[in-house]
């Protein structure tokens, strides 16, 4: 982690941005498509536009309307393979280690999570979140298991790695994200995108502008008192 999280809505902050980029890339790679999978053989596959079976695929829960919670793999009583299920111990230890109970308990209420309200779907995206960058695993891909029931996968594949940053998409990706992400703190949730993305951030002396960039690339980011982003401005080289 890149400062040591104290709650769940942290750790959401510091994955928003690069999860946010990660699936904008999932859905060019792909295109139109229909998946499927096999639990007990494992193998994960996309079909449509374009045909990839995912190197390794990692179950990490379900979220349930009936009993409206989620459930982690590795409490699952169904019995997967262990290779599948193994990224979400991972989630629980350190679910365990940082005092976070929405990430070490077998099934958390959907309620229970911010952002949620109480929608499978928006549970299993919460905690999907989470799990991203307690991981270091960056795509995600969640999908209908029958009955509203909402079941999450982290997947591997070359082509889901993402291109060196460019300017134009950088600035696009980062106005996207103060227009349509739930972030509870601005500066953490930029600080910890730059970092990850190589952007080489630092905040100056009163902590209220950051300045990032790489490969001829710069941008400035100045926060009010509330650390809310107050103005955002890019150099983007021609052709960027």
């Amino acid at each position: 982690m890149l400062n040591t999280p104290q709650s769940l809505t942290d750790i959401l902050d510091d994955a928003a941005i690069l999860s946010l980029e990660h699936q904008i890339h999932l859905s060019e790679v792909l295109g139109e498509h229909d998946w499927r999978v096999d639990l007990q053989n494992p193998v994960f596959e996309f079909t449509g536009e374009r045909t990839l079976t995912c190197e390794r695929f990692h179950l990490l829960g379900s979220a349930a309307p009936g009993p409206g919670s989620w459930m982690w793999a590795w409490a699952n009583p169904s019995g997967f393979p262990a290779e599948l299920t193994a990224l979400s111990a991972k989630v629980r230890d350190l679910g365990h280690q940082y005092g976070i109970a929405e990430l070490s308990s077998p099934e958390v209420p959907i309620d229970a999570l911010p952002h949620a309200s109480g929608d499978p779907v928006m549970a299993a995206a919460v905690l999907t979140e989470a799990a991203k960058v307690l991981t270091g695993t960056w795509t995600s891909y969640t999908g209908e298991a029958g009955g509203g029931t909402r079941v999450a996968f982290l997947i591997e594949h070359p082509a889901f790695l993402l291109p060196p940053p460019s300017p134009a998409r950088t600035m696009r990706l980062l106005q996207q994200s103060l227009a349509e992400l739930p972030l509870s703190d601005h500066r953490r949730a930029l600080y910890s995108y730059a970092t990850m993305r190589g952007l080489n951030p630092v905040f100056d002396a009163r902590g209220r502008r950051l300045t990032l960039g790489a490969q001829g690339f710069g941008a400035t980011v100045d926060f009010d008192d509330l650390h809310r982003v107050a103005s955002i401005n890019g150099t983007v080289p021609a052709g960027g």
